[in-house]
C-alpha cells in the first residue's frame, strides 16, 4: 500500500514538473487534452484518417496542442504545409464556381469545407460537454473556420450562420460519445502524443468496454425480472 502511495506521489511530482516546464496549470492541460480529443474523435466519426495528436506545445509557439492527418501537419490540411489555411482559401476563392456556373465539379471542395468546419467546431463543443466554464477560443481554429466558411458563403452573415450550423452538427456528432472523448483525453494527458493507430486503439477499446458494460447491465436487468417473476404465487387450479 505504501509503495502504491509513493508511486502515485512520484508520478504526480513528475507531472507537476512537466506542467511547470510547459507553463501550464493542471486545469489548462486538461482543457487542451479535451480540446484535441474533440478534434480527433470528430475526425474519426467523419471518416477522416489521422496521423496523430499531441498536447505538448510547439517549441516555436505555433500551437498548444495539435491533431494532424496522415500526410499533413494538421487534419484535413493541404499538401503544402508552407501555406496556412487562410492563405490557401484566398488562393482558391477565385477558382470556386461563380453565379450561374455548374457546381458539380466543386462538390468535393464544398464537402471538405463542411467536414473541416465541423471538426474545428468539435473542440470547443467537447470542452463544453466535459468541462466547466466556457472554452478559451483557439485563434488558429477560428481563423481557419472563418476562412473556410467564406470560401463557400457569399456574405459574412451567411458564413456566420454556416459556422453556427457546423457547431450544432459537431454537438450532435459528439454528444453520444462523451465517454470516448474523456478516455482519449486521459490517455493524451498521460502519453502526451499518440499516433493515429494509437488513437484508434483507444477509441476501439473504450467503445468495446462501453458495449460490454451495457450488455452486462442488460443481463442484470433481465435476471432481476426473472427473479421478480418467480416471487408471484402460482395461479389457483
Amino acid at each position: 500500500m505504501n509503495d502504491e502511495i509513493t508511486s502515485f506521489d512520484d508520478e504526480h511530482d513528475e507531472y507537476g514538473v512537466l506542467l511547470a516546464e510547459l507553463g501550464r496549470t493542471e486545469e489548462e492541460d486538461e482543457r487542451i487534452a479535451v480540446h484535441e480529443a474533440g478534434h480527433a474523435v470528430a475526425a474519426r466519426l467523419l471518416g477522416k484518417p489521422l496521423g496523430g495528436a499531441t498536447i505538448n506545445p510547439d517549441p516555436n509557439g505555433q500551437y498548444g496542442g495539435l491533431v494532424w492527418g496522415p500526410r499533413h501537419s494538421v487534419a484535413f490540411d493541404s499538401d503544402d504545409d508552407t501555406d496556412t489555411v487562410p492563405e490557401l482559401c484566398d488562393n482558391l476563392r477565385e477558382l470556386m464556381p461563380q453565379d450561374g456556373e455548374a457546381r458539380g465539379d466543386a462538390a468535393d471542395a464544398y464537402l471538405h469545407v463542411l467536414d473541416r468546419c465541423i471538426e474545428l467546431a468539435a473542440a470547443p463543443v467537447a470542452e463544453r460537454m466535459l468541462l466547466p466554464g466556457e472554452p478559451v477560443p483557439s485563434v488558429s481554429d477560428v481563423e481557419q473556420a472563418v476562412a473556410l466558411a467564406t470560401l463557400v458563403c457569399k456574405s459574412a452573415e451567411a458564413a456566420e450562420r454556416f459556422l453556427a450550423f457546423c457547431e450544432q452538427q459537431a454537438h450532435d456528432l459528439l454528444r453520444p460519445h462523451g465517454p470516448i472523448i474523456m478516455a482519449l483525453s486521459i490517455v493524451l494527458k498521460i502519453r502526451r502524443t499518440l499516433t493515429g493507430a494509437e488513437i484508434d486503439d483507444v477509441i476501439a477499446g473504450t467503445n468495446a468496454r462501453l458495449q460490454l458494460a451495457a450488455e452486462q447491465a442488460r443481463r442484470r436487468d433481465w435476471q432481476r425480472k426473472i427473479e421478480n417473476a418467480r416471487q408471484f404465487d402460482p395461479l389457483p387450479k
